[in-house]
């Protein structure tokens, strides 16, 4: 028998590059510090006869069926739509987020749902101990029923006992706790988060089980470790939200069974993360309607429109270079709205700071708020109040002219069923194929007109008094 042989190699933490010896900085991502001396474990290849079998021979394309992969659905319908429609058994889904976010909060909520429901749930905790878990449980008034806790963060263990009670469910918190005896390197380095990932990733497909791992995320807001653990897992979910906030969004990066725009909405609360089936009422529960410097745009996330409450505010600049400040929406299109007013709709911004935020802690990234973010700033810079009961939706050109999004019905459709009378879109060449009861479809060709259908001039007897 071959004996394995060893050898050191210099390996990057936040890329996973290789090197023959130490660098001081990394050729492929550039940063500084982050090669790490690892021992390198060298098999030979095994060419016995016994390695192929009829699972791993090759097989012609046309001449597969094709089976439609299980699910294991959860009794909260915001995560079964992040996950399109539920767990794929066998997968490994992995949940990001920042410390104190709700992960570990989430993840013991769905075991105990899968637990109520009559399967069982191996609960792997690397961080916290059985009477921690415990104290978190009665907190969230989990019974504990069918749901085995199981503190070891050594994978030849893990998966000993795994085999050992053939679960349901697994979940691993988090990837950066466990480790294997085989490797040198510490717990949470590049090889032991890829390698003991593969090892519960053939483990999964091999015994149909799916499982949830959770993962630490760096200050940038990615996933801690090498980039090499997103590929290796079926999906990616990352838990957003504001600190002073009580609300989580659920987001989806990557999903081989389902899509990657879906997003779920959660409220924190003492007894644990709580659903929110109508996320657009919850934004704009504290919406002034005619508010100056606020505008009520219809975003698109996944197959669902949502309204938010969106806000900006220009103030002069007392000093130095005015400032662009964006919280909720893309800073790009936020200096491309601010020069487009300037130059088309003489709004000159040239020496005003101009702050936008969307309220909440969404996060909005595509150009169908372009329009509610141009009336904003200009309600702002004009003191002038937004018209009552609007909704605005599309996107701006550079050279002023508006042009219309994806899914335009179904966004005045939601505008119409939580109450609001009009909504600005762009002027299209076609008509919209049905017409929303309770709503006025006003449309603009240009910002210009768009500022002057979105806001409430003053009167002429204002205008004299002043």
């Amino acid at each position: 028998m071959t004996k394995p042989k060893t050898r050191s190699a210099f390996v990057c933490q936040q890329c996973g590059k290789e090197s023959p010896k130490w660098l001081g900085r990394c050729p492929a991502c550039q940063e500084w510090n982050s090669l790490v001396e690892t021992v390198v474990t060298v098999t030979a290849q095994a060419t016995a006869a016994w390695l192929y079998t009829e699972d791993n021979t090759p097989k012609e394309l046309s001449g597969l069926k094709t089976e439609k992969s299980p699910r294991l659905a959860f009794p909260m319908s915001e995560l079964n739509r992040v996950l399109g429609g539920g767990l794929v058994l066998g997968s490994v889904a992995l949940i990001g987020g920042d410390p104190g976010i709700g992960k570990s909060t989430l993840l013991l909520q769905v075991s105990a749902a899968v637990a109520d429901s009559g399967g069982e749930v191996i609960y792997v905790s690397g961080e916290e101990s059985s009477q921690q878990l415990k104290l978190r449980s009665e907190r969230l008034s989990i019974s504990g029923h069918g749901l085995y806790v199981l503190p070891e963060t050594n994978v030849d263990i893990i998966l000993g006992r795994l085999g050992e009670m053939s679960p349901n469910l697994v979940v691993v918190d988090s990837i950066q706790t466990v480790h294997l005896e085989e490797l040198s390197s510490a717990p949470g380095s590049i090889g032991q988060i890829r390698e003991c990932t593969l090892r519960l990733m053939r483990w999964a497909k091999q015994s149909n089980v799916p499982v949830f791992i959770t993962g630490h995320v760096t200050k940038e807001g990615a996933i801690a470790g090498p980039k090499v653990l997103e590929h290796i897992v079926d999906v990616v979910l990352y838990l957003e939200g504001e600190t002073f906030s009580n609300y989580r969004i659920l987001r989806s990066a990557k999903n081989r069974f389902g899509s990657t725009n879906e997003v779920g909405v959660f409220e924190m609360g003492g007894g644990g993360l709580v659903e929110v089936s109508n996320p657009s009422e919850v934004f704009l529960a504290s919406h002034a309607n005619g508010a100056i410097g606020s505008v009520v745009v219809s975003t698109f996330e996944g197959s669902r429109p949502l309204l938010v409450e969106l806000q900006a505010l220009t103030s002069l600049a007392s000093f130095g270079p005015p400032r662009r400040i964006a919280t909720g929406v893309d800073f790009s299109r936020l200096l491309l709205i601010a020069a487009v007013l300037t130059r088309r709709a003489g709004v000159n911004l040239s020496n005003q700071d101009v702050i936008t935020n969307v309220v909440g802690g969404l996060r909005v990234n595509e150009p169908a708020v372009d329009i509610g973010a141009a009336l904003a700033i200009a309600s702002s810079f004009k003191d002038l109040q937004v018209l009552p009961g609007i909704v605005a939706v599309g996107e701006i050109g550079l050279s002023g002219e508006l042009r219309p999004v994806p899914n335009l019905e179904r966004r005045i459709a939601e505008a119409a069923r939580l109450g609001f009378k009009l909504c600005l879109v762009p002027k299209t060449s076609h008509k919209l194929l049905t017409k929303a009861e309770g709503i006025e479809v006003i449309e603009a060709g240009t910002v210009a007109e768009a500022l002057l259908f979105g806001l409430v001039r003053p009167s002429r007897k204002a205008e004299d008094d002043t």
